[in-house]
């Protein structure tokens, strides 16, 4: 009885030390895993995982960016800011921020007061377009303070207001550049756009808000293109058109009724005021591209239109969505903590002719 009983005890402490031995608590019965089986090497000695259970190996989709934007833009019924907006509002939902964008209504103190909104709520960042450029320094001043990770666009500050803050940059197109393509557009006429053949090119010219640099620089570039060709000019008029359809229709019916067949070339400082200015023309039954030329910046879907069908003599693309695309890199660039030094806080996205020749390439 006593050999069985040794016998029994010794099994059963064989039995208890080969347990004590297994991972995790396993049982000795359990069969071992595969060796082409994945297993888990989580902490804590806990069970490897069953091979069916284990994640296939994949390159995992990067996360949406996040984060709050606030976009101002200075009135929501000027047609080539609201292209800009919209692709703007597309390009960041889609890489996922929340984004709300305010109307300024032409506004600065309404904008000031949007502005100062956002910043209460606290957005990661800004992007706006000033209703007036002469508010720049004071806009810059309020987003330095709070410290707010900034783009502007469409507007340009001078280089002076943008170097007080390093978290600053301004997205937009050279306006000088869509000037001078604009006058690179009559000189490519048959004529040059002298097109009663006395020596000079008689012009008027319909300017947008002279305030906002760009009407300025197309104002003052588009007739430079002549002058630097050696083309003699005579400005009969220049009025203020404030980017308005309805304003560029009344100016060119007031000065087609004032100097008729001497109007050579009407310059429009953009497609709105082009296109009204063009209602005018055909209402004093004057032909474009054959007693007087037309020309528009923006190349909106009107303006192309009218190019191809030969009411317009061309137009420059303003690319809105080439800069909407540029103005988030900037933003996102700036909260992954890219600072910009004085003197390089301008980014540039071309602008680009417009022709019949090339119009089918800008359409649909």
């Amino acid at each position: 009885m006593k050999k069985l009983f040794a016998f029994v005890l010794s099994t059963a402490m064989l039995f208890s030390l080969l347990t004590g031995c297994g991972g995790g608590g396993a049982s000795s019965s359990q069969p071992a895993p595969s060796s082409s089986a994945p297993q888990s090497e989580a902490s804590g000695g806990s069970e490897a995982a069953p091979a069916s259970s284990a994640p296939e190996e994949s390159t995992p989709e990067a996360a949406p960016a996040g984060g709050t934007i606030g976009v101002c833009i200075y009135k929501f019924d000027d047609a080539f800011m609201t292209t800009y907006r919209n692709a703007l509002q597309k390009i960041l939902e889609d890489k996922g921020y929340t984004v709300t964008v305010v109307d300024g209504n032409n506004d600065q103190a309404k904008q000031n007061e949007q502005i100062n909104t956002f910043i209460t709520q606290g957005v990661d960042a800004l992007i706006i377009n000033p209703v007036m450029t002469s508010a720049a320094a004071t806009i810059i001043d309020t987003v330095k303070t709070a410290d707010i990770p900034t783009v502007l666009i469409n507007r340009e500050p001078t280089a002076d207001e943008m170097a007080a803050y390093d978290k600053l940059v301004y997205v937009g197109c050279d306006a000088a550049q869509s000037g001078t393509f604009q006058g690179e557009l009559i000189l490519e006429t048959a004529n040059k756009g002298d097109i009663n053949g006395d020596g000079k090119v008689s012009y008027i010219m319909i300017q947008g808000d002279p305030e906002n640099i760009d009407a300025k620089l197309r104002t003052e570039y588009s007739v430079k293109a002549l002058t630097d060709a050696g083309m003699e000019v005579e400005q009969l008029n220049l009025t203020r058109g404030d980017w308005d359809r309805e304003k560029g229709q009344t100016i060119c019916a007031n000065d087609l009724a004032q100097f008729g067949d001497q109007i050579e070339v009407v310059f429009c400082n953009n497609d709105d005021m082009a296109v009204g200015a063009l209602q005018s023309i055909q209402s004093a039954g004057r032909k474009v591209n054959e007693d007087i030329y037309l020309v528009g910046v923006d190349a909106l879907d009107a303006a192309l239109n009218e190019v191809k069908a030969g009411n317009m003599t061309g137009t420059v693309l303003n690319d809105a969505n080439g800069q909407a695309a540029k103005a988030v890199e900037c933003m996102e660039g700036l909260l992954a903590g890219d600072t910009y030094a004085a003197g390089s806080q301008s980014v540039y996205v071309d602008y680009v002719k417009v022709t019949p020749a090339n119009v089918a390439d800008f359409m649909g």
